[in-house]
């Protein structure tokens, strides 16, 4: 196993399909590259007698878990993926609608909120962006969706959706794609949703923490962390933060103490995932001077969840993507459990608040996978 990172970069647009490079990189990791090979990746796949891709089997399902993104100081470009609940999506090949058509049958789990137009929810477009990169199909896909998360919860649910969606079409067709490839099919449907940002839908597809290092071109390191289980306390209250919501608050312009301070403790958010410290994990994760204290007073009670959390013996607490759920690091799941119920308490107390789950989870290291 690497002790560091692994890595993947390139340009490419929606519609070309590359082939990946695998080399070794000083022994900090896997270094993945993509060049301009169009359609290089599926040219084997099976095809009808007219070119068009034809679906290996008549239906696929797949789960993509909840992800933490932002973790403190890395917002915008730092994102991890957890074991638990997830999003689940079921593919299933259609030969009497036309070649490439999406539609959704079905979604569970969402109380009617979500709509059914495939080019108007997460999971459609993400669908329809990989069959793009797959080419000419010769039937049309219906997706059914079944929401294992909360909207609006800060644990990435839209991204759980897309990266399923894509995931499910993509096995659909003999998973001629790598998960890599599968990213920019997600940063479409998300910008949809929250903005074109990948520290959820990467973490998502990949699994473990994933550093984004650019989006135009793609460019993220996924980040092994070193030794040992690292456990996030994760509380979601009954209150909803839109993405959309939580981005309109954030300050135009920041202090250079502010910028230097964040520069700093992400480079420690860094560092502590590599060399395997929690404490400094947390600690860095805890240190946001620019984000967290704009968007911490819109979630009802969150400084006493956050002061309760440390008093409890977390190493850190900040908000998970957007909130509410907010987020504490320990490194044993025993001392999570007593985390845990402390948030839980300054929520009810202080931000007169209800809670939907309080879960003690560790990383989860596979991201998106066929079920």
């Amino acid at each position: 196993m690497h002790t560091c990172s692994h890595f993947v970069s390139g340009t490419y647009g929606p519609s070309q399909l590359c082939r990946r490079h695998h080399t070794r990189n000083r022994g900090y990791g896997r270094k993945t590259q993509f060049t301009a090979a169009q359609h290089a990746t599926v040219t084997a796949q099976p095809r009808s007698t007219n070119g068009q891709l034809s679906p290996h089997q008549k239906i696929a399902k797949a789960f993509a878990p909840a992800t933490i993104a932002n973790l403190g100081p890395g917002f915008d470009w730092m994102g991890c993926a957890v074991e638990g609940e997830g999003d689940v999506v079921i593919a299933e090949a259609m030969p009497d609608l036309p070649g490439g058509e999406v539609v959704i049958k079905s979604i569970i789990g969402d109380d009617g909120r979500l709509p059914l137009v495939a080019a108007n929810n997460c999971v459609g477009i993400a669908a329809i962006e990989t069959i793009k990169l797959l080419g000419d199909i010769e039937c049309g896909v219906a997706l059914t969706l079944i929401k294992g998360l909360p909207l609006g919860s800060g644990m990435g649910s839209s991204a759980a959706s897309a990266a399923a969606g894509a995931v499910a079409v993509n096995a659909l067709f003999g998973s001629p794609l790598s998960k890599e490839e599968l990213i920019l099919p997600g940063l479409a449907s998300e910008a949809t949703v929250s903005g074109y940002h990948a520290d959820n839908i990467a973490p998502a597809l990949l699994g473990g923490f994933v550093l984004v290092r650019g989006l135009k071109p793609l460019d993220v390191r996924q980040l092994l962390f070193a030794k040992g289980d690292l456990y996030f306390v994760l509380v979601n209250p009954k209150f909803e933060a839109p993405t959309a919501e939580m981005r309109a608050v954030l300050p135009k312009m920041v202090p250079m103490l502010s910028a230097i301070n964040n520069s700093a403790m992400g480079g420690s958010l860094v560092a502590g995932i590599l060399i395997g410290d929690a404490a400094l994990v947390g600690q860095s994760l805890d240190s946001d001077v620019i984000i967290e204290p704009v968007r911490g007073p819109l979630i009802p009670g969150f400084a006493a969840v956050k002061a309760a959390a440390k008093a409890a013996g977390a190493f850190g607490c900040t908000i998970s993507g957007a909130g509410p759920t907010c987020v504490a690091v320990v490194d044993n799941p025993q001392l999570g459990q007593t985390v845990a119920e402390a948030m839980v308490k300054a929520f009810e107390q202080e931000g007169k608040l209800e809670v939907n789950s309080a879960r003690v989870v560790r990383l989860d290291q596979q991201g998106a996978r066929t079920i």
